[in-house]
């Protein structure tokens, strides 16, 4: 199911890049677009209105509905065990990032949730002060193997990308560790239910952040382009940065961070980053916490 529907958005997507997209005359006009990285607009809005029908209609009623009828704990729960099911994903992107650091903290995730967390429906690690969840997926390993994130794309069904990002998207499907042991052992419905949770998981945490988008954006569109290359953009200084503030500073960086000169901001107070938790050079808690591996180390 997920193939077939992988199928028709990747169709779509190549058609829309090889249409003929001609940038406006007008230097401004040019230099606008050329800002925003959106040749193919008039199309992408098509595909999004397109979205917002099925969104409105199909996906966020079906995520109220979970929302409203399952009880708080089973939500984070089944959050904790979806999340876990992409921490091998995560460790494997990491190492092909050049992040080991990173990918041990991962893999000691998953090991540890999957057997103290109750196949990971409890995130033990970051509750006892180990590493925090990060993420990371093929299109920020292009980024940073140097492939160009191309025209901004609208995905039919999928959302907001670009054709890095989309070609990333298209190879998930392929290369995820926990569906390929599903996959081998025949159990290919398991990934399409994971696949469908996963749709619904994430549309109800976001349900109040769509709607204050769609409230305050006097354009919605050009709000989530924004949004979404502005997160890309964290994303992917977060993986150059070795996703540092998931784990805890080597010895000397803590104090370091805190005896330097203060950033140049107003107030002489530290500039948090344009997106918390992505790509900042020490935690953003104050305590230091200890990596996953540090968590599990029988001397302690």
């Amino acid at each position: 199911m997920r193939r077939r529907l992988l199928s028709v958005a990747a169709a779509m997507a190549l058609s829309m890049v090889s249409a003929c997209a001609t940038l406006p005359e007008d230097p401004e006009d040019r230099a606008e677009a050329e800002a925003v990285n959106d040749p193919l607009e008039p199309t992408n809005r098509a595909i999004y209105d397109v979205n917002v029908f099925l969104d409105s209609n199909l996906a966020e009623p079906v995520a109220q509905a979970y929302h409203d009828v399952a009880p708080n704990w089973f939500r984070q729960a089944l959050h904790n065990l979806l999340a876990n099911l992409q921490e091998p994903y995560t460790a494997g992107n990491d190492l092909l990032q050049g992040n080991p650091a990173a990918a041990a903290d991962a893999l000691g995730r998953f090991f540890i949730n999957s057997t103290f967390g109750m196949l990971g429906t409890q995130d033990v690690v970051a509750e006892s002060g180990g590493a925090k969840r990060h993420k990371t997926d093929l299109g920020v390993t292009f980024a940073v193997w140097g492939v160009e994130e191309g025209p901004y794309l609208m995905l039919p069904f999928f959302g907001p990308s670009n054709l890095r990002d989309g070609a990333g998207r298209a190879a998930d499907f392929f290369v995820s560790p926990t569906g390929q042991v599903f996959a081998t052992q025949g159990l290919d419905v398991i990934n399409n239910v994971t696949m469908g949770t996963d749709i619904v998981d994430t549309r109800a945490e976001h349900l109040d952040t769509m709607r204050e988008i769609r409230r305050t954006s006097l354009d919605e569109y050009a709000a989530i382009r924004s949004l979404y290359r502005q997160f890309r953009a964290a994303s992917l200084q977060a993986a150059r940065d070795g996703q540092k503030d998931s784990r805890a500073p080597q010895p000397g960086q803590a104090a370091a961070a805190t005896s330097g000169p203060a950033s140049a901001s107003p107030g002489g107070s530290a500039a948090p980053s344009a997106v918390q938790g992505q790509g900042t050079a020490t935690p953003k808690d104050p305590e230091v916490k200890p990596s996953a591996v540090e968590f599990v180390d029988p001397r302690k």
